[in-house]
């Protein structure tokens, strides 16, 4: 019996010491780890976009000073973004060409949220040159180019580029005031 006895060496000191232990080792894991986590940041943190790429991801534009009619360019994401007031009569004749044989079928209603604000990128889809305003069979853009006819929603009518020109995502934060990207 004498040898069931624990020595006070033996005994919840020896459990203590097996819990000492297993905390340094999980300390010197933790402090690894955040170490290298440290260590990895700011490689990490290079990905990250720039403060300039930032601020051309979005652009704000104050639609109150165009008058009807009339047409603006913006820069977004270095490409030139279209900003047409258009006219009833323009309006009316984009409606009415949603039916004609176009090669890139889209309607008017899905190219403007609203009708009298058209917005679309200011880039050919032939071959990436900026097509001239209100020029053109349709008298909406004319790529001069390589002779691109676009209507006045922006559609490929004639020529060699395969698609309308695109639509930026944009949103209208006012009734004057838009966000584009």
């Amino acid at each position: 019996m004498a040898d069931a006895k624990m020595s006070p060496a033996h005994g919840a000191g020896a459990q203590a010491g097996g819990t000492r232990r297993d905390f340094l080792i999980v300390s010197a894991y933790t402090f690894t780890a955040v170490g290298a986590a440290a260590a990895v940041w700011p490689f990490v943190h290079s990905m990250n976009p720039s403060k300039d790429v930032l601020a051309l991801s979005a652009t704000e534009v104050d639609l109150g000073n165009i008058a009807e009619g009339q047409s603006v360019t913006v820069l977004w994401r270095g490409k030139p973004v279209f900003i047409r007031h258009r006219t009833a009569a323009e309006i009316e004749t984009a409606k009415a060409d949603d039916g004609a044989g176009l090669p890139d079928p889209e309607t008017d209603a899905k190219r403007a949220k609203k009708p009298e604000w058209l917005i679309m990128e200011g880039v050919c889809t032939h071959l990436g040159c900026v097509p001239l305003a209100q020029k053109g069979e349709y008298n909406g853009w004319f790529c001069p180019c390589h002779g691109s006819h676009y209507d006045t929603s922006g559609r490929i009518r004639k020529g060699p580029a395969p698609k309308n020109m695109p639509i930026p995502p944009y949103v209208f934060l006012t009734d004057t005031t838009i966000r584009i990207g």
